[in-house]
């Protein structure tokens, strides 16, 4: 039997690239897994397939974030599969924006609606479905520590203010044995840094040099260390901004 064998995790943005690392993982601990996808169902019922595939349980739950009435029809369609919940991983998120003289309000507002917003509402529309010694996991930046690239600057606020909130909500949810804690991730190889990595000459190496360890980061690199807060040798870590950039900051 699995660690977390009879518990209920939810990962938004699990249909691929970092979320889907986490998904898998958690499922091949054994939790019961909701995938949650934007827009891609496709790529979602292939998480679940592949999870299933491997002997774990998981079912897909189609919402896209940063919308009106997002947080009340993610819930909804969760009670449709599952009691309560035991893991909530707030992975979903826009990971690109335009620099500062190029950004506009819009776009501004939708970054912050879908990267602190929606964590914001799903963790307080939550609240009571998350069973007691229950774990909140925030998937947060390198880029809320460092201005290494200042012109993805909105998005790296999004991820500073994604801290705070980890920060203070494990205070609120302390006294219920729930630990709330942010994960941040560096450079990892997922369609999200495809243009980065692979999109320019010496993109990869570069890519690579940025960590101390001298590579760029998969996905599992960062799934291991969810897992490891998501299970009970991480009862004790609680409001903690954990470094997964492969010394990235360093």
């Amino acid at each position: 039997m699995g660690v977390l064998t009879g518990r209920t995790a939810l990962v938004t943005g699990a249909s691929r690239g970092i979320g889907r690392g986490i998904a898998e993982r958690l499922a091949r601990d054994g939790a019961r897994v909701a995938v949650h996808y934007g827009r891609n169902e496709t790529a979602a019922k292939e998480t679940v397939a592949a999870i299933e595939a491997a002997g774990g349980a998981a079912f897909t739950i189609g919402v896209e974030l940063g919308l009106p009435g997002d947080v009340e029809a993610l819930w909804a369609e969760f009670d449709r599969h599952a009691d309560g919940l035991d893991i909530l991983v707030n992975n979903a998120g826009i990971g690109n924006t335009r620099p500062i003289d190029e950004i506009t309000e819009q776009e501004f507002d939708r970054v912050f609606a879908v990267n602190v917003k929606a964590p914001f509402f799903i963790v307080r529309h939550g609240m009571a479905r998350l069973r007691d010694g229950g774990r909140v996991i925030n998937v947060s930046s390198g880029l809320a520590r460092t201005a290494v690239m200042p012109d993805n600057m909105a998005y790296a606020m999004t991820k500073g203010a994604l801290d705070v909130f980890s920060r203070d909500l494990s205070k609120v949810l302390g006294p219920r044995a729930i630990t709330v804690n942010s994960v941040a991730p560096g450079i990892i190889d997922t369609d999200n840094t495809a243009g980065l990595l692979y999109g320019t000459e010496g993109g990869w190496a570069q890519a690579a040099a940025i960590s101390a360890l001298g590579r760029v980061g998969e996905t599992a690199d960062v799934a291991d260390v969810v897992a490891f807060l998501a299970s009970g040798g991480a009862r004790w870590v609680t409001g903690s901004w954990v470094d997964a950039t492969g010394g990235s900051l360093t």
